[in-house]
């Protein structure tokens, strides 16, 4: 196959925000490529939308407005559409009641989360010796801030990103990107500090009017024409100088192949052109979730709460999507909710059930999830909840565990490229770097 031949210089498989990302930046470089996705929508794992008139995200429920993500919302004039959350705080349940997490110096000083001694322990860190890749995340905490403040703090909080159990997850894995922090500032106190005295985060946390997915409906619309939905790639194999992407409806020839699908799917695809890399990607283990979205009048402003595994509740953390972006409780308008939700008030909440340490949670059945976290809600929140939508992700959050090993046994072909959360990090912003990284090599 020659040079002339091929359907498009670049075949995408996969229109989830890194593929449809890709698909952007490609088309600025100028360079010809092809989107194909087996769903009839876009956006994978990104979906919002509403039950019973009330927004739901069944999803990532927010995204940092870091650089690459500012680029999209530019090109694609959906400023209008932005919507900034409001208070950043976030909370850990221990001890039966809800601390505020420090974010700040004089949160620091104030959160009962820690006490005195504990936060001199987290004052020394400088002192301590630097990460090492092979001890897993609870232990470098432990080490380095001490035990009170991984217990409480740290545990809950990074644990809670993931759905998974820092003491099962190496450092080589989980915290490469904090790893190059610590060797740039020499400790890991400095930049907290140095993030603390700009006000938290340095990106804000957004959403949009009708929700995250609006951001992969506008890459979609703005790029329609080299997308193809309902077209599952059934098979890669090298063809000529260039790859054959193998579809019921017909063969699409292109000069290289970037995949973005899940690992599992991925695995399936490359079994025979790159077995060994299908058995490596078959080997890494996810976190299965349940999302329960729950209506209730909770008055608490924030992004929500993660909870100590020792507390003895199944929810993981709850995201408090109603006061994040102030959507009115996340509900459309009274003509459009219908009869039965006319007078009711509240807002939208997220809980978040099963991970690493209770996966078998998630096969229960949705009336004992609703259950379990409506009544856990009411126990934290003191209000009670009503169960709007009852959702499973069998393969939802990487677990960044010991399985992550086989990794180094993934090798791809010439031309043949991996662009998801098992060769970045997870989340739409890093997703949305990746792939415009990549666009640029392939440019």
């Amino acid at each position: 196959m020659t040079e002339g031949e091929f359907d498009a210089a670049v075949g995408v498989v996969g229109a989830g925000i890194t593929g449809l990302a890709l698909a952007h930046h490609l088309d600025d470089a100028g360079v010809d490529h092809v989107v194909l996705e087996a769903s009839d929508e876009p956006g994978g794992v990104i979906r919002s939308g509403r039950v019973d008139g009330y927004l739901l995200e069944w999803g990532p429920q927010r995204l940092r407005r870091t650089d690459p993500v500012d680029e999209l919302v530019v090109d694609l004039e959906l400023d209008d559409e932005v919507l900034e959350a409001g208070e950043t705080e976030m909370f850990v349940y221990a001890d039966g009641s809800l601390g505020r997490a420090p974010f700040s110096l004089d949160a620091f000083a104030e959160t009962d989360l820690l006490s005195e001694e504990a936060k001199l322990t987290v004052v020394g860190e400088p002192a301590t010796e630097p990460a090492r890749p092979d001890e897993t995340a609870a232990e470098l905490f432990t080490r380095k801030f001490g035990e009170e403040a991984y217990r409480n703090l740290l545990g809950p909080l990074f644990g809670g990103i993931y759905g998974s159990d820092p003491a099962e997850m190496p450092v080589r894995h989980a915290l490469s990107g904090l790893m190059a922090v610590e060797e740039r500032y020499g400790c890991l106190l400095k930049p907290a500090v140095k993030r603390a005295m700009q006000g938290g985060a340095s990106a804000p946390a957004i959403s949009f009017e009708e929700g995250v997915k609006r951001l992969p409906e506008a890459l979609y619309d703005a790029h329609r024409t080299n997308v193809r939905l309902e077209t599952p790639v059934e098979g890669v194999r090298r063809e000529g100088a260039g790859y054959a992407l193998d579809t019921a409806d017909g063969t699409v020839a292109v000069e290289r192949v970037v995949v973005t699908t899940p690992a599992d799917v991925t695995g399936d695809l490359l079994a025979d052109l790159a077995p060994d890399a299908a058995t490596a990607l078959a080997e890494l283990n996810y976190n299965p979730l349940a999302m329960v979205h729950l209506l209730a009048d909770g008055d608490r402003e924030g992004f929500g709460y993660q909870v100590r595994h020792d507390e003895g509740l199944d929810t993981l953390g709850v995201s408090w999507n109603a006061s994040m972006f102030d959507r009115d409780g996340g509900r459309a308008s009274e003509a459009n909710d219908g009869a039965s939700r006319a007078e009711r008030s509240g807002g939208v909440y997220t809980a978040f059930l099963g991970g690493m340490r209770n996966p078998e949670l998630v096969e229960a059945d949705d009336d004992t999830l609703g259950t379990v976290a409506s009544e856990e809600f009411e126990q934290v929140m003191g209000v009670p909840a009503e169960v709007l939508s009852v959702e499973r992700l069998e393969r939802g959050f990487p677990a960044y565990d010991r399985s992550w090993d086989a990794l180094v046994d993934v090798e791809t072909p010439d031309g043949l490229f991996l662009a998801t959360n098992y060769t970045a990090r997870m989340g739409v912003p890093s997703r949305i770097r990746e792939a415009r990284e990549l666009a640029e090599r392939l440019s």
